[in-house]
């Protein structure tokens, strides 16, 4: 990063006013077994090497220890204004046991948390976890995210990862968006005004050049301030090429995210760097949907699965906290190191809804920061709450924005008599991502177009709900472009492809095997396609294959159906291999103009269109 704008932040978290709560420390857990005798070797290791996570340096001694408040966030997506419905909420685990939905998110919210959060904290860095961009609303994504990197600047974002979306357009685009310069299309956007850039450093460890080896970001950087050291390393998922378009990742190669964070924690090492911070954009899936469960119970890191937790358990004892995203989850855990020892790993779910504040007790003699056999210095998530004052310099950058948007956003598109739920559901099958099926069928189904017979779209392809409240002035039920465009922001292709029987099959199975077995991802299917999901079976079984039937009838294993989808999909993009084998394709209009067509043409003012009712896959558990 710049020293310029390092100084500056520094400055001004220096000049900050009164302590922020402290209720974060102080939170223990039970040492895992083997702990203390882990701590015990790790401190005669310790004395003869000067690294060493369970030095036991006083707290008492200004001259010898002092706190460093990191503060993270991660999977922003653009989100400059609140998000609208079940993408706007956390859940909170009230005392009584109880649950309720919080209202959260919008940056002008986000920076006044993180500023108020720096008060009394001299030594404060924050960081991000990845996908800052892409899959962004309108107001940004109509603006190739310029405004939202505007927004990390103003808001002090020391440091991020890269997370798969920021490939949604190209190594050249995220170039750019580090190092500024007017789009090549479409040009600059305010006369007089050149794009600057990210004043902070987007870091690819694992992410590399396919002819060099080298890779095409900084691997890591180090934030220092007064005399403090602490290293961070930012990697994306490995898998990124299954989840970003072929062109995205072009020339380019994503490794292994442990052993590439150890790579470059021992080149920190080496260079006298000894606290070290992994910012990874990969996540877990937690025990509870509430944002503050305890994620350390009954023990510690007991209460999330998935990959990072398998990350977490191999990454060097040299890094002393794991930042992550990617799952759109919230949690803080605690999962101990190859060493035994405790070591925070946390998520603050997305959109910026939350922001995580974590201790890290940082020793001036070995540089290191301090960790011990038991939980001494918790991490905590905090909500984004839209009941404090909002930031004026990101009213004024949305209102900004917001101008030069307005004469595409604010057109209507369609009407609606209830809320379309599509991002924030639970179920399987959601009625928006039905509705974007129907909507993809119907502008390929005539024979000029496609000949498409049913649709499929991924579920991750759905960004958003449709909310019957209105936005802004436009009136309730009323759908704008612009919340057409916060649902289905890609902008991807429609294409249409012949598929046999068997390979439909196929990619029905590979919802919930081979590479989605252990996180299920359920294609939203168009009417007229049915089945039976049984999820008290395991693997390509939990699919019925005798209750496949398209308009009533039982697919016919060798017959070519006509399939349309988006071309991401298409690409075999979420681990659907197979459908990268359908023939004969034919290229439609975009997902975007597929969906504002089809609530243009079943909706008006006097006649809204209702939700689906989502029960075209019946669900046994």
């Amino acid at each position: 990063m710049s020293p310029r704008p390092q100084r500056r932040r520094a400055t001004r978290r220096l000049t900050a006013g009164a302590a922020v709560l402290a209720a974060a420390v102080g939170i223990t857990a039970a040492a895992p077994a083997g702990a203390e005798s882990a701590a015990t070797a790790t401190a005669a290791h310790a004395r003869h090497t000067g690294h060493g996570h369970g030095h036991g340096g006083s707290h008492g001694h200004a001259s010898r220890t002092v706190d460093v408040q990191l503060l993270s966030f991660n999977d922003f997506h653009g989100n400059l204004e609140p998000p609208q419905g079940s993408s706007g909420t956390v859940e909170e685990l009230q005392s009584d046991g109880g649950r309720k939905r919080v209202d959260a998110g919008g940056v002008e919210y986000l920076a006044s948390s993180l500023r108020t959060a720096r008060k009394g904290h001299p030594y404060s860095v924050t960081a991000a976890a990845g996908d800052m961009v892409g899959a962004s609303p309108l107001l940004s994504g109509l603006f190739h995210d310029e405004p939202t990197i505007e927004a990390m600047n103003k808001l002090g974002l020391d440091v991020t990862s890269v997370g798969n979306h920021e490939f949604d357009e190209g190594r050249a685009e995220l170039t750019r968006l580090q190092k500024g310069g007017c789009h090549p299309t479409d040009g600059c956007y305010e006369k007089g005004k050149r794009f600057k850039g990210a004043d902070f450093p987007y870091l690819a460890a694992n992410v590399t050049d396919e002819k060099t080896g080298r890779p095409i970001l900084k691997p890591y950087t180090v934030w220092k301030h007064k005399g403090v050291k602490i290293g961070f390393i930012g990697v994306t998922l490995e898998g990124t090429p299954d989840v970003v378009s072929a062109n995205g990742v072009k020339g380019l190669k994503f490794h292994d995210e442990a052993e590439t964070i150890d790579k470059y924690a021992k080149e920190l090492d080496r260079q006298g760097v000894k606290s070290i911070v992994a910012l990874v954009h990969e996540g877990g899936l937690p025990a509870s949907t509430a944002y503050n469960y305890d994620c350390d119970s009954p023990g510690p890191g007991n209460g999330i699965s998935g990959p990072i937790a398998e990350i977490a358990k191999k990454v060097t004892p040299k890094v002393d906290a794991l930042v992550t995203g990617h799952t759109h989850q919230a949690y803080a855990c605690t999962i101990p190191d190859p060493s035994g020892m405790p070591r925070t790993v946390t998520s603050a779910a997305s959109f910026g809804k939350l922001y995580t504040d974590t201790t890290l007790t940082y020793d001036r003699r070995t540089k290191d920061i301090v960790r011990t056999s038991v939980k001494s210095a918790a991490a905590r998530n905090h909500v984004v709450n839209r009941t404090q004052p909002k930031a004026a310099d990101m009213t004024a950058l949305i209102q900004r924005w917001n101008k030069l948007a307005a004469p595409v956003a604010n057109k209507p598109v369609g009407y609606i008599s209830a809320d379309i739920p599509g991002r924030g559901m639970a179920s399987p099958e959601t009625p928006l991502g039905d509705l974007i099926a129907d909507a993809q069928l119907e502008a390929a189904k005539a024979a000029d177009k496609g000949g498409a017979q049913l649709a499929l779209m991924n579920p991750g392809g759905v960004r958003a709900d449709l909310a019957h409240k209105a936005s802004g002035s436009e009136g309730d039920g009323v759908v704008t472009y612009g919340e057409a465009f916060t649902v289905q922001p890609f902008t991807n292709m429609t294409n249409v492809v012949g598929l046999t029987g068997t390979q439909l099959l196929t990619a029905l199975q590979q919802q919930v095997s081979g590479a989605n077995a252990a996180s299920p991802k359920i294609l939203q299917v168009s009417q007229g396609l049915t089945y039976t999901l049984d999820l008290t079976k395991s693997g390509a079984e939990r699919v019925v294959k005798d209750s496949v039937r398209l308009n009533g009838d039982p697919i016919d294993p060798a017959r070519t159906y006509r399939v349309a989808m988006n071309e991401f999909l298409a690409g075999g993009g979420d681990g659907f291999a197979v459908l990268k084998e359908g023939k004969d394709k034919y290229v439609g209009p975009s997902d975007l103009d597929a969906l504002t067509a089809y609530l243009t043409a079943h909706s008006s003012a006097t006649a809204p269109l209702a939700p689906p009712k989502a029960d075209r896959i019946s669900v046994v558990k």
